[in-house]
């Protein structure tokens, strides 16, 4: 078999109820050029457990480890991961099949753009188009702005050194990425449409920043550290 082009990394935690929807969205895209790598980040839900065995039973690539935090588990799947380029999906989130042929095309057309973003979908609690943007530093500095879900080259997170696996809350490591991708000079591309779903729901990680000012300052102060 030919190497894939591109691999969806998928960290799960306790999220095995939506994992085959974010799985048939990847399998959407008409192209045979990727490959999906599953982590099992240590879940304690027996469904999900139970889930993700059945999956490596039916020959996907699903990696288990003890508990080690989203940037960790991103890392370990990236390591490994033998696409060009890198798109991370969160287990509960699903992407539209023409996102990955887009960002394709677009790298093939442009080799000076190395990470390609788009407009989400948000749905679950809430059912809003959130229109993000083009790249704009000053914003960046700001605040996360930019989703995790991009597809972007490898050869950004080898640069980089992978999202940072020590920060004090879990959540905003796409942020610190983002942040050291733009100081270190990688061109950012804005698809200004929706090419992916984002899940918002009661217990979402997002939202349990958001609702505690504490786990949200510390964030910023240890980001702030260091730009």
């Amino acid at each position: 078999m030919t190497e894939p082009l591109i691999s969806v990394v998928i960290p799960c935690y306790n999220q095995g109820q939506y994992i085959d929807e974010a799985i048939k969205s990847v399998e959407e895209y008409k192209g045979q050029d990727y490959e999906i790598i599953i982590i099992n980040d240590g879940s304690t839900d027996d469904f999900t457990n139970k889930r993700l065995k059945e999956l490596r039973d039916d020959g996907y690539n699903v990696i288990f480890q003890d508990n080690q935090g989203l940037g960790k588990t991103r890392n370990n799947g990236i390591r490994i991961a033998k696409g060009k380029y890198i798109l991370p999906l969160d287990a509960d989130n699903m992407i539209k099949p023409e996102y990955i042929s887009r960002a394709i095309d677009i790298f093939n057309a442009d080799p000076g753009i190395s990470i390609v973003y788009s407009d989400r979908h948000v749905f679950g609690d809430l059912n809003i188009l959130n229109k993000v943007g083009e790249f704009d530093l000053s914003t960046i500095y700001k605040g996360s702005y930019i989703d995790a879900c991009a597809v972007y080259r490898k050869d950004v997170w080898n640069e980089i050194g992978g999202y940072d696996e020590n920060m004090p809350t879990q959540g905003l490591e796409d942020w610190d990425f983002w942040l050291s991708a733009a100081e270190k000079g990688f061109r950012f591309f804005y698809i200004p449409e929706p090419l992916f779903y984002y899940r918002v729901l009661e217990n979402s990680m997002c939202r349990l920043i958001t609702k505690n000012p504490e786990l949200k300052n510390s964030v910023f102060e240890y980001i702030g550290s260091f730009v």
